[in-house]
């Protein structure tokens, strides 16, 4: 029981941690897009919070696997 406690938090950390850097390096390209063509800072904007929401989705479904597991076993 407590090895899946365990796990669980481990499986957790990376689940932040992939999701963290995944957000960080699309905010980063997205400050060069904008940088690099400041008229189209909209759509880059509007792309950059759907692709952001996205991650956040995927890491929020590991985080809840990540949950169930632990409470399972």
């Amino acid at each position: 029981m407590e090895l899946a406690w365990l796990a669980a938090g481990i499986g957790a950390g990376l689940v932040v941690i992939g999701a963290g850097l995944g957000i960080g390096k699309l905010s980063a390209s997205a400050m060069e897009a904008t940088g690099r063509q400041p008229e189209a800072t909209g759509d880059v904007r509007t792309s950059m919070i759907i692709s952001a929401a996205l991650i956040e989705g995927v890491a929020l479904f590991g985080l809840v696997i990540c949950i169930l597991l632990a409470i399972k076993s």
